[in-house]
């Protein structure tokens, strides 16, 4: 399932924001807009009992922590489901407070012509 994601309301920075989508079967995400908010292009998803973390290509550390959004279960996520979103920023230890919502899901399953990943393992 694709699911494009909107992280928002940031408290250091109301206008900051970012489009995301989201990949729950290859854990990948990919930057779709984005204002005031500095990440990579794409990167990996990490799933956690209590959210998910979005992550740099790398996988390591977590750039955004989505407080409640969960795949693979039957209650999630959906259309117009919203969470905190904690955004680790990379010149602090400090953290913004924001808030996601996922604005649209594609359950159709379309294989790519090309990987739109750097790391050319299919999406």
């Amino acid at each position: 399932m694709r699911i494009t994601l909107h992280l928002d309301t940031f408290d250091a920075d109301p206008c900051a924001y970012a489009i995301l989508w989201l990949d729950d079967n290859s854990l990948k995400w990919s930057r779709e807009a984005h204002a005031g908010l500095t990440l990579p292009e794409w990167g990996i998803l990490r799933t956690e009992p209590n959210g998910t973390l979005i992550c740099g290509p790398g996988g390591m550390e977590p750039l955004c922590a989505l407080d409640g959004l969960t795949f693979g279960n039957n209650s999630g996520p959906f259309e117009g489901e919203a969470g905190r979103a904690c955004w680790h920023s990379p010149e602090c230890t400090n953290r913004m407070s924001g808030h996601w919502h996922v604005q649209c899901l594609d359950g159709e399953h379309i294989d790519p012509e090309s990987s739109m990943f750097a790391d050319n393992r299919a999406a």
